[in-house]
């Protein structure tokens, strides 16, 4: 991608409204842009990293085992009923009717709609454990969104149901879950928790909750400083007793002492048992030909909240700095003199191509601007590694390397194994 054809308006201030860094940043890259209240549009360098978290996602949910479909965000209110859901979700359930007067909803979640379509198309203990997955923009209409996607009305999320025989199927399929979670937290290269926690709206026996830890997590954790046990401050919490007081007491798991920090909720997996299966009436033929009521799970992901997350974590006062796995380029050539001198120029389009046809994410920046505004767009929008072709190439051939991270080094610009070994680095 050519620098001069690439649609990122970078602001030098970020709007009054943004009050936390991701949402700043977002906004001074030229990632999104509001449309209304919590409603955000994904510009092309904002798509580019949601859809490299996306792809993630998908990979480990398919490794997992895990089946993808695409079902309705409008979700007609009797499936609702069925649950008791309609009036229990509150004004989050944002209801609408369409021209015959028929009563439907905009999906936040998707429980009802899955549950329907397994009690109708699947009729024997044979065919389970099945865990299904999809991943779809939802919306919730939030009665103050704030902190711009990291909690908007209209998000990305993958939402799994598992439909096991048993507590004990359950379980294997929540554990499986739950690793394939942390593999792609891992992949992305995010330093998370995972903390017991309050079910909420969607209910169930008991749920967990992936925290990226960050400043401005609107979460409070509880964690051990000497094992992994983390939990919500809110399940820790005695009558009395305020948030600061946990800090320093023993672990309830009996290794270390507390430790408090904020996250922020990027995940939650849910053991729902016989919840939706039982009100929707969701059974299959077990071993004894008898009727026997599904077991269920939940798995939820915010794939465009991760986005936010993982700026929270990952930026200095230049700007942002992404992971390698979800930059939106993964290499950025800063030509200095593109539009006046035919080798600089020649010499930018031929290690473009080379790049390119390596499989990297390659931004060539042909703009006319200097070598200061042109590094400090790329600061902001974090690319890794930055390729300078300028006056040290006309002398002698070399380029500079100037990593995100500051590190640089200069080397013959036909060094590749060089330029990928700085980039891996």
């Amino acid at each position: 991608m050519l620098f001069s054809k690439l649609l990122l308006p970078t602001l030098k201030e970020a709007p009054q409204e943004a009050e936390v860094v991701s949402h700043q940043l977002m906004l001074r890259a030229g990632m999104i842009r509001k449309v209304a209240s919590g409603i955000y549009t994904w510009l092309p360098l904002g798509l580019k990293v949601l859809k490299k978290i996306e792809n993630i996602v998908r990979e480990e949910m398919d490794a997992s085992g895990a089946q993808e479909v695409f079902m309705p965000m409008v979700q007609p209110k009797e499936l609702w009923e069925e649950t008791s859901r309609w009036e229990k979700m509150g004004p989050e359930l944002l209801r609408i009717k369409d021209r015959h007067e028929r009563d439907f909803c905009l999906g936040p979640t998707h429980e009802e709609v899955i549950t329907d379509i397994i009690r109708t198309n699947v009729k024997s203990y044979k065919e389970l454990p099945l865990n299904i997955y999809q991943i779809q923009t939802k919306f919730r209409d939030e009665v103050r969104p704030r902190y711009g996607i990291m909690r908007g009305r209209e998000f990305l999320m993958k939402d799994a149901y598992s439909f096991n025989i048993d507590e004990e199927s359950l379980q294997e399929t929540y554990l499986i879950m739950r690793e394939t979670y942390k593999k792609v937290l891992e992949r992305i290269g995010l330093e998370y928790k995972i903390s017991a926690a309050d079910s909420g709206a969607i209910g169930g026996d008991s749920s967990e909750e992936f925290h990226v830890l960050a400043d401005n997590g609107e979460d409070t954790i509880a964690i051990s400083d000497s094992s992994e046990f983390a939990i919500n401050t809110e399940l820790l919490l005695k009558d009395g007793e305020n948030i600061s007081s946990l800090e320093g007491k023993p672990s309830p798991d009996g290794n270390g002492t507390i430790q408090i920090k904020k996250g922020i909720e990027v995940g939650h997996i849910f053991k729902l048992g016989k919840l939706y299966a039982e009100s929707m009436k969701a059974n299959v033929l077990n071993a004894d030909g008898k009727a026997s009521t599904l077991y269920m799970g939940c798995y939820g992901i915010g794939v465009s909240r991760l986005v936010a997350a993982a700026i929270e974590q990952n930026y200095d006062d230049k700007g942002i700095i992404w992971p390698h796995s979800i930059a939106p380029f993964d290499i950025n050539i800063i030509s200095i003199g593109f539009d006046k001198d035919k080798k600089i120029a020649s010499a930018s389009l031929e290690l473009y191509n080379e790049l390119y046809d390596m499989g990297y994410d390659v931004l060539l920046d042909d703009r006319k601007d200097g070598y200061g505004a042109k590094m400090s767009d790329s600061e902001l929008i974090g690319i890794p590694l930055n390729i300078i072709i300028g006056k040290k190439y006309l002398e002698n051939k070399e380029i500079e390397l100037v990593g995100r991270n500051g590190d640089s080094s200069i080397n013959p610009i036909d060094d590749i194994k060089t330029i990928l070994d700085f980039f891996k680095n």
